[in-house]
């Protein structure tokens, strides 16, 4: 199915860029500027960085998400270029490009739209196809994932990107495979139901199924491999003094980021890269008052 025949997607809320001052405050635009935001999802953050260079002429917006690029069409009509791809693609066609720019963002948080709309399967809150392609023209899906991946690969996806114990992994699993042999899981809901059925601790304000669903959706998208690919990318993709800004939302993300980071800190003389957050910026702190903010951190560095 091509982008084209995609049916169209319900209302959704409008997106809430995450630690948007934080944002503005560490890329510090300045007039002239030029902006690449690598996850630019509904130009939250790249409609005020862009009013504040004065243009959006030679900067650069990329995402995935299909329906995320058609929402950027304003940002396009005043000078900015968009990509239709990943952010590790895009990066990579960039800097074999030579292009380079004075501020980059990279926002790895699935974006408030995709989580609000029930037919993109990211979420159980309301039932909708299981999903969770950020790129709708790739093949592999959630569907794919639960109903065709082994017990064992179920249970090491589970265990790795969900951080669950191995031992409730391996039930999840275990769940999953005996329930597909009666008929193909097809909803969330009925994926969050077989979860929450296994569940066995004691029940908090965090839905039982939270972590399987997050796990999924990291392997159906291949998240950090893409992240760990990207992140040696970076220098080469800032100006001198250029500057970059990066948000995650769970650890496995922030613990890439944090490494990078460190190991640019320990480079002495070599290093390309000098931190300007010593810690992150909690988004649970700073961004009180957005509630997908809460889990979010933030880290910043200027190119040397």
């Amino acid at each position: 199915m091509s982008i084209k025949e995609h049916p169209p997607l319900q209302h959704v809320q409008e997106h809430i860029p995450v630690l948007l001052d934080d944002v503005v405050r560490l890329l510090d635009p300045q007039p002239g500027q030029t902006y690449l935001d690598l996850t630019a999802g509904y130009g939250g953050h790249a409609s005020v960085v862009l009013e504040k260079t004065g243009s959006a002429t030679g900067s650069v917006l990329v995402d995935r998400d299909d329906y995320a690029i058609s929402r950027l069409s304003a940002l396009e009509a005043k000078g900015a270029r968009l990509i239709h791809t990943d952010f590790l693609s895009a990066a990579r066609q960039l800097v074999e490009a030579n292009e380079r720019f004075d501020m980059l963002l990279i926002d790895l948080g699935v974006s408030s739209p995709q989580l609000d709309q029930s037919e993109r399967g990211f979420s159980f809150k309301n039932s909708g196809p299981l999903d969770m392609r950020m790129d709708r023209r790739q093949e592999k899906s959630a569907k794919t994932l639960v109903n065709e991946a082994s017990r064992d690969e179920l249970t090491q996806i589970i265990y790795d990107y969900g951080e669950e114990p191995y031992k409730l992994a391996k039930s999840y699993a275990e769940a999953i495979v005996a329930a597909r042999k009666v008929a193909p899981l097809e909803t969330t809901e009925e994926l969050a139901g077989l979860i929450s059925e296994q569940y066995r601790g004691r029940r908090g304000k965090t839905h039982p199924a939270t972590r399987t669903f997050q796990a999924i959706r990291i392997a159906v998208n291949d998240e950090l491999s893409q992240i760990e690919a990207l992140l040696p990318l970076v220098p080469r993709l800032l100006t001198d003094g250029g500057r970059v800004a990066i948000i995650s939302f769970h650890s496995l993300e922030d613990r890439l980021v944090k490494t990078f980071f460190k190991d640019q800190a320990g480079a002495g003389y070599e290093a390309e890269l000098h931190i300007l957050t010593k810690k992150p910026v909690d988004g649970s702190v700073s961004d009180v008052h957005n509630p997908r903010a809460r889990s979010a951190k933030l880290r910043a560095a200027v190119k040397k």
